[in-house]
C-alpha cells in the first residue's frame, strides 16, 4: 500500500485570545498535516525530532495515538522542545512568537524505505536551513529515485526574509526535486514581491517544477500545469475559531485526495480541470474543518465522515 511521509519540525503551540491562553496543542506545519492524514487511517510516518522532556514525550505519544509511525522520529537529550505563542485576532488569524533552537540534523538517523507513488511532504524553514540540509537533501534524493511524489510546501515566513538570498539555493534545489510546489500568496509577497500566481509560476517555478499550487487564504486557489492554469474559489467558512492549521490541512486533504483517487506520479501532469478541482476540494474541506477549532488538525469525527463519504 502507498504511504505518506511527513518531514519537518515539531513545536508546542500555545494559543492566546484576548491576552489569555485558550489551548496548547502539538504543532509544526508538516506535523499538523501528518496528524490529519493519520486520522484518516492512511499509512503514514513522520521524520523529525523533539527534546527528551515532557513536551517531547507528549508529542511522540500524540503521533502514535493518531496512527503515525515514529520509526524515524527522534527524542534528543541535548535539545529542548520548541514552543510558540500564537496570538489570535478576531478573525482567528495568528501572529507568532517562537522559542526554539535552529534546526540541526543528527548524526544517526534512519532513511525511510520509499516506494514508487508514495508521498513525501516537506517544507518550511526546516527544509532549507543549513543545519538540516545534511538530512533533508539525501531524503529528497532517495524519494525522487524511488519514484515518490514530492510535495513541497514553502511556508516561508517574513521572519526569515533577511536570510532569503542565502536560502535561495536550497529553495531552488527543493523546487527541482519536487513533483508539486505549493505556497501561499503571503509567501510569494515576501519572496518575490508579487501575489499573482501566474506571474510567479512563469518567472519563478516552471523552470524548476511543472506543477504549482498557490493558495490565498479565503481567496482564489490557482493550480498551474504545463497545459494551463486553473482558478478555484475557496468555499466560505463560517464560525472560524483559528486559521493556524489551515494551509497545513489543505496539504493533508490534497494528499488524501491523491490517495483516494488513486492518482500516481506519472498521471499528475495529465490531469484536467475537473480532476484538479476534486483534489482542491479535498484540500479546502480539510482546511475548513480545521479552522473551526483551536486544534491544528481535522477532528476524528470529520476523518470518519470523509472515510464514509
Amino acid at each position: 500500500m502507498r504511504k505518506i511521509t511527513g518531514m519537518g519540525e515539531t513545536i508546542m503551540d500555545i494559543l492566546f485570545r484576548n491576552g489569555q491562553p485558550v489551548a496548547a496543542v502539538p504543532g509544526g506545519s508538516c506535523f499538523n498535516s501528518i496528524i490529519s492524514i493519520g486520522r484518516t487511517g492512511l499509512p503514514c510516518s513522520f521524520i523529525g525530532y523533539t527534546g527528551n522532556d515532557h513536551v517531547g514525550s507528549d508529542t511522540q505519544a500524540f503521533l502514535l495515538e493518531n496512527g503515525v509511525s515514529v520509526e524515524n522520529f527522534e527524542t534528543r537529550d541535548d535539545e529542548k522542545s520548541a514552543i510558540s505563542l500564537a496570538y489570535l485576532d478576531e478573525n482567528g488569524d495568528a501572529t507568532y512568537q517562537f522559542y526554539k533552537n535552529t534546526p540541526r540534523a543528527h548524526r544517526n538517523w534512519t532513511m525511510p524505505d520509499f516506494q514508487a507513488d508514495d508521498v513525501l511532504l516537506f517544507g518550511s524553514y526546516y527544509a532549507i536551513c543549513e543545519g538540516m540540509r545534511p538530512q533533508v537533501a539525501p531524503t529528497l534524493e532517495a524519494a525522487q529515485r524511488a519514484g515518490a511524489i514530492l510535495y513541497y510546501d514553502l511556508n516561508f515566513r517574513r521572519s526569515h526574509a533577511h536570510e532569503l538570498e542565502k536560502l535561495f539555493p536550497a529553495i531552488h534545489q527543493n523546487f527541482r526535486q519536487s513533483t508539486i510546489v505549493r505556497g501561499s500568496a503571503d509567501d510569494f509577497e515576501v519572496m518575490y514581491q508579487s501575489r499573482d500566481a501566474r506571474t510567479i509560476y512563469t518567472h519563478h517555478i516552471t523552470k524548476y517544477c511543472p506543477l504549482f499550487i498557490c493558495t490565498a487564504g479565503a481567496g482564489t486557489i490557482t493550480v498551474c500545469t504545463p497545459s494551463g492554469c486553473y482558478d478555484f474559489t475557496a468555499p466560505r467558512v463560517d464560525n472560524v475559531v483559528s486559521t493556524v492549521g489551515a494551509g497545513d490541512n489543505f496539504n493533508a486533504g490534497f494528499i488524501y485526495g491523491l490517495m483516494h483517487e488513486g492518482i500516481t506520479r506519472n498521471q499528475l501532469c495529465t490531469l484536467g480541470r475537473d480532476q484538479w478541482q476534486r483534489l482542491v476540494h479535498y484540500g479546502t474541506a480539510f482546511a475548513a474543518q480545521a479552522c473551526q477549532s483551536t486544534d491544528n488538525f481535522v477532528s476524528k469525527d470529520f476523518s470518519q465522515h470523509i472515510l464514509n463519504s
